[in-house]
């Protein structure tokens, strides 16, 4: 991985960032920084007003595990495409997928009932995100046996799901629906768009990277060896000299 804010970074987010590029980013950990209680996540009052900006300029897209209702109470503006629930929600053209999505995960949220039925005791706990649902254990008292446990449990699921790890949360998606990476190549061809940017800092947003797409540059929050991002920035608090280095390739151009 290179630093983004080089000679060679910069030369690559100039050369990206023509009029024909979607904007994608992730939410938690990179619009937003990561706190304790998921629930009290806040963006910083400058990223969203550059976003809101470049918003305005080009069409930008907010990728995240979180379902489209949860984001947009969190964004504070509304992305010309909001995907949420990793990819599985918010597609356009994909609403008969996003309910037959919704089914299945009913039946597995009624198979971990039984499975699982002393998820509080354990420190765990069930998020059902629609087409999506999201096992949290970051309370657990013992947060190796509960995930474990949880592990455990998916295992015997049917049908089988596939499974996105984050921070202490194992989620569990229809093996049918997009990913993240997939999300992006679906709004690139939707929207006209030849490239395009991604911002992500988790390992669901190594879907994006791991495409090894020429026409998508990888940005990641943080640095990290393993992931398969072309570019890292130090931290989420750079975010906002991103979107003003965005901004102003739009404004000179």
């Amino acid at each position: 991985m290179m630093y983004l804010f080089t000679p060679v970074g910069l030369a690559a987010l100039h050369a990206f960032a023509t009029g024909s590029t979607l904007y994608a980013f992730d939410l938690d950990g990179t619009l937003a920084p990561i706190v304790a209680d998921p629930a009290g996540i806040a963006i910083p009052d400058e990223v969203r007003r550059c976003l809101i900006q470049l918003n305005s300029m080009a069409p930008v897209a907010v990728i995240t595990g979180r379902s489209r209702t949860d984001a947009l109470n969190h964004l504070g503006f509304t992305p010309h495409c909001l995907v949420g629930n990793h990819g599985a929600e918010g597609l356009p053209g994909e609403d008969a997928a996003d309910h037959d999505f919704i089914r299945l995960c009913q039946g597995w949220k009624e198979q971990l009932k039984l499975l699982l039925p002393d998820m509080p005791a354990r420190g765990i706990s069930l998020e059902d995100k629609g087409e999506t649902i999201a096992l949290h254990y970051r309370h657990a008292p013992d947060t190796g046996k509960a995930r474990g446990s949880i592990v455990t449990a998916i295992a015997r699921l049917t049908p089988a799901p596939r499974i996105v790890s984050g921070i202490f949360v194992e989620n569990i998606t229809p093996r049918d629906a997009p990913h993240k990476g997939e999300a992006v190549e679906i709004l690139m061809r939707l929207r006209g768009c030849c490239r395009a940017i991604f911002v992500g800092d988790d390992v669901t947003d190594e879907d994006v990277f791991r495409l090894g797409n020429p026409t998508i540059l990888g940005i990641r929050v943080g640095r990290d060896e393993e992931s398969r991002a072309g570019y890292y920035l130090q931290g989420q608090h750079e975010m906002i000299r991103l979107l003003r280095e965005m901004i102003a390739l739009h404004e000179r151009r």
